[in-house]
């Protein structure tokens, strides 16, 4: 059976759909055909808002009559249809933000009298109208304004449907008693309507007060200050208030922002960037904007406390971006802003940073924290510098990119505001002169160690900095293939150095950065012939010597001639890259806090270099720190989960593979470091040492960078620090945890510098290939004198002539693919595993043949070796071993795998010798004991 305050509800719902209806007919559509004149901007935001005001209406009536349906089903069928069906109850708050948009919407035309304004086009109609409003509202003055009229008709009937809901819902709360299963829901409705009462109160006080606010300030005032949102909470009119150093005279607080007017400057500070400091008496207190600080202080204590008390929930209610429910400072949110906050804010002082706009994290008002924008407008029209780093106390600090007007971008450290640490600065391809420095900076000038790259003209620097010029130890490249290692001081070369052409002759003394000799030298040409004396040039006439030429030396070993390396011993490798492994450490030594984590090392965003104004160019596509998948807890956790070794690898290869792992992002940076040295203009055959060496520790600080890690892993769960690793330790665990990992990541750049340095090799290599495969199977075993009883032909009772005939490249065939996968991977375990196979394979196949298991000494080896090794045609295989033998694993040397690798290193040099047909196998092979 149902309550009579159920059927109170039902009563109270149809009077009100019809007394909204009602209003619908007779107010809104006579005020909505009134359209503003084509002039009139004010009448057109009024008409905006009675349209907006009208679609709130509409809203409400629906939900209304979504009300009155359930009451109706309610009533029918009360046994059926239990109280809690009741859209009022189970949909309280869906039907009380109907009611919010209604008041907002009614609020913002109080405040600028759009009533008032459209009744003024139709005064006729409207006092025609009088008796029918009365007829809706109840006490409503015949003597009072049609715009009066209009204010109590749309705002009545909706106070009192609001105050009959609480009413009756209370009164039900009664009825149903404490242990009826719906009482939560009816008294949950109950109090959410009762603080609607309160809110409507306090948005009609506000909205009266702005109102009257609008006529007291001037024009020119109020054309910059009035908008149908804007709310005013104080005035120091009606609360008087004293501010310092400005001395304004009126003070205005409004719901988004802090308004001084003094003479007819105003002083507009937005609320989201004001900072609220108690005074030390109960006379003053301080607020804090990015640009100014100023006091409040008044004679009155309480109205002192006043003015701080709503300026502070004002700006707490600013930063939440929705209005306090049911009144200011009420509600479950914090009753103190934060002093860390977010924003935006474009800077009006003179100086560097006028109209600058910043947009990022704010301490106390001054720019600080995990990530912030800055747009710096330059004189020409247009032209922004663009600052996107992290903050402290107003300056940059940390990880930074940034887009200057003259399209350079720099990403990379900051200090102080200045570039610092490692960083790179890249101008625009389209630049007078490109350039790109790859390297490390201190108070905003190039010094340590550096690469920079002249594009226009195809030259690259690497060396040593001081004070944004070359100085020190330093290796120039250049495209032609010439280079050159010595002294810098201000930025030009000083004393002796060494000159390498591209036919690998060398010059050791003076020249001039044009490359030209001067001074004393002496030239060793690539056939061992020397020349030693003073060098200069004659205008016209080219260069100029005086000195003694040595035709006597004995040529040199052209390998040897051809290898020198330039820049080691130079550049001590744990040196060189400081300034990102610094970083890094900086970031584990702080214990791996997620609040530097992108400050310390680096985040992803979409750089431009089409500097805009727009706000759209203000948002930057970044990871968010606190997705998931990338929360350094459970990163760390995943570290402590894969310590045993083959686990450990498979968590290294994952943790290096994600770019946003702090380890997958050092390597990302490393990679830059080692393209921004050795590709392009750096591909030099003279830089293979260089690069080699710069690997191996690039490896050994990811596998320090992954230790420090762990130790911060298990400091955060208590548990005891691992012991420190000797060097023996270290260098197993690298060579054979991480190195293949990393390899990868350095492959194309390290290999195309094998290619180069042993380009001669290799080259007279493929001919002694292109010899061999002429040879048909038979022949070819003939020739390498493998023993007959080793073939793995059927008959061997052919003649010569039919043996030759047989068809090519069937003999060890399983031998020979095998050995072919030693170019599909670029691990140098890997490459000596598929070695391994191929030996069993040769061995099995001679077993095979033999009937019976055989162990192939080193003189029946050899042939065989070089006859799958002429049937693989593997390419640069001269380079394929260096690399091998530079990067494999120090455990292996003098085992099973070196012998291997010695083995393949025989047959590469045999393969490269042009007699073949008269050449014979070494004697150091003449052993006939297995190995």
């Amino acid at each position: 059976m149902c309550s009579p305050e159920e059927a109170a509800l039902l009563r109270l719902e149809e009077v009100f759909s019809a007394t909204l209806a009602r209003i619908n007919s007779l107010v809104f559509q006579p005020l909505l055909e009134a359209g503003p004149e084509a002039s009139d901007p004010w009448g057109r935001e009024c008409l905006q808002l009675l349209q907006q005001l009208h679609s709130s209406s509409q809203q409400l009536w629906d939900v209304t009559e979504e009300s009155l349906h359930s009451l109706q089903e309610r009533l029918r069928r009360p046994e059926a249809v239990g109280l809690e069906s009741l859209l009022l109850l189970q949909s309280a708050d869906r039907i009380l933000q109907v009611h919010l948009e209604y008041i907002e919407s009614y609020t913002c035309c109080v405040a600028v009298q759009a009533f008032q304004k459209a009744v003024k086009r139709r005064s006729e109609y409207w006092r025609g109208q009088r008796k029918a409003l009365r007829q809706v509202l109840s006490g409503l003055s015949s003597e009072g304004s049609v715009g009066t009229a209009l204010l109590q008709a749309l705002r009545q009937p909706l106070a009192h449907h609001v105050q009959q809901y609480v009413l009756l819902l209370l009164s039900l709360g009664d009825t149903v008693g404490e242990c009826h299963p719906t009482r939560e829901l009816v008294i949950h409705a109950a109090s959410l309507f009762g603080d609607l009462q309160s809110f409507m109160r306090q948005e009609l006080d506000q909205a009266t007060a702005t109102q009257a606010l609008w006529p007291t300030l001037s024009s020119r005032l109020r054309d910059v200050l009035c908008t149908p949102a804007r709310r005013l909470l104080q005035d120091s009119q009606d609360v008087p208030v004293t501010v310092t150093p400005l001395r304004a005279e009126r003070v205005l607080l409004f719901d988004d922002a802090l308004v001084l007017l003094q003479g007819h400057n105003i002083h507009t500070f937005d609320l989201k960037l004001v900072w609220v400091e108690p005074g030390q008496d109960r006379c003053t207190f301080h607020l804090l904007t990015p640009e100014e600080g100023f006091s409040f202080c008044s004679k009155d204590p309480q109205g002192l406390v006043v003015w701080q008390w709503k300026v502070t929930q004002a700006v707490c209610q600013a930063l939440r971006g929705k209005k306090d429910f049911p009144v200011l400072g009420a509600g479950l949110e914090p009753s103190e802003p934060p002093t860390c906050r977010c924003g935006a804010y474009t800077f009006r002082a003179e100086g560097r940073f006028c109209q600058a706009t910043y947009e990022g994290e704010w301490y106390w008002g001054r720019p600080h924290g995990n990530f912030g924008i800055r747009l710096v407008p330059q004189a020409s029209e247009d032209k922004f510098d663009c600052y996107k780093c992290h903050w402290w106390e107003g300056s940059m600090c940390g990880y930074g990119i940034c887009e200057y007007s003259t399209s350079e971008v720099y990403k990379g450290y900051f200090q102080e505001g200045l570039r610092h640490g490692f960083g790179v600065l890249e101008s625009a391809p389209q630049a007078p002169r490109p350039l790109r420095y790859t390297g490390h900076w201190e108070r905003g000038q190039r010094s340590g160690y550096g690469v920079e790259e002249d594009s226009d003209r195809g030259e690259r620097y690497i060396g040593m900095w001081q004070a944004d010029q070359r100085h020190g130890p330093g290796v120039m490249v250049t495209q032609a293939g010439v280079c050159y290692q010595g002294t810098f001081q201000a930025d030009k070369m000083v004393g002796p150095g060494i000159l390498l052409s591209d036919d690998d002759s060398l010059y050791e003394g003076t020249f001039t950065r044009d490359l030209t000799l001067v001074g004393k030298g002496k030239v060793t040409f690539p056939n061992g012939f020397t020349l030693e004396g003073s060098f200069g040039s004659v205008s016209g006439r080219g260069l100029h010597t005086q000195g003694v030429l040595d035709t006597a030396a004995l040529p040199p070993d052209p390998s040897s001639t051809c290898k020198r390396q330039l820049g080691q011993g130079v550049f001590p490798v744990e040196s060189r890259w400081q300034g990102v492994y610094g970083a890094f450490r900086d970031f584990v030594r702080a214990g791996c806090p997620g609040d530097l984590r992108e400050a310390l090392l680096g985040f992803h965003v979409q750089s431009s270099r089409e500097l805009r104004k727009s706000q759209e160019y203000l948002c930057c596509e970044r990871t968010c720190p606190e997705d998931q998948a990338g929360r350094m807890e459970d990163l760390l956790e995943e570290l402590l989960q894969h310590r045993e070794p083959e686990a450990l690898q498979q968590c290294l290869r994952k943790a290096l593979s994600n770019s946003l792992h702090p380890l997958g992002k050092l390597l990302r940076t490393l990679m830059l470091t080692f393209q921004a040295t050795y590709a392009g203009i750096g591909a030099n055959k003279h830089l293979q040492g260089l690069a080699q060496e710069e690997v191996k520790q690039h490896a050994q600080e990811l596998w320090a960078a992954y230790r420090g890690l762990l130790q911060v892993a298990l400091q955060r769960k208590g548990q005891a620090p691992e012991e420190d690793e000797d060097a023996e330790t270290r260098d197993l665990r690298v060579h054979s945890l991480v190195l293949p990992l990393v390899l990868p990541s350095f492959y194309s750049e390290l290999f195309t510098l094998y290619l180069l340095l042993h380009e001669r090799e290799d080259s007279l290599y493929s001919q002694g290939i292109t010899h061999l495969s002429l040879f048909p199977d038979a022949r070819l075993l003939e020739f390498l004198d493998v023993q007959k009883h080793l073939w793995p032909l059927k008959d061997l009772t052919l003649t010569t002539n039919q043996r030759y005939s047989l068809v090519r490249d069937k003999c060890f065939l399983s031998a020979t693919e095998c050995l072919q996968k030693m170019i599909t991977t670029v691990d140098p375990r890997e490459k000596l595993e598929v070695l391994e196979r191929t030996y069993g394979e040769i061995e099995a196949t001679v077993s095979r043949v033999l009937g019976r298991e055989h162990k192939l000494p080193m003189d029946d080896l050899l042939p065989l070796l070089i006859y799958v090794v002429s049937r693989a045609q593997i390419q640069h295989l001269g380079a394929e071993i260096h690399l091998i033998r530079d990067m494999m694993d120090p455990l292996h040397t003098g085992g099973l795998y070196d012998f291997l690798l010695t083995a393949l290193e025989s047959c590469y040099e045999h393969i490269q010798k042009e007699d073949m047909r008269l050449h014979r196998l070494p004697s150091r092979w003449s052993s006939r004991e297995p190995w």
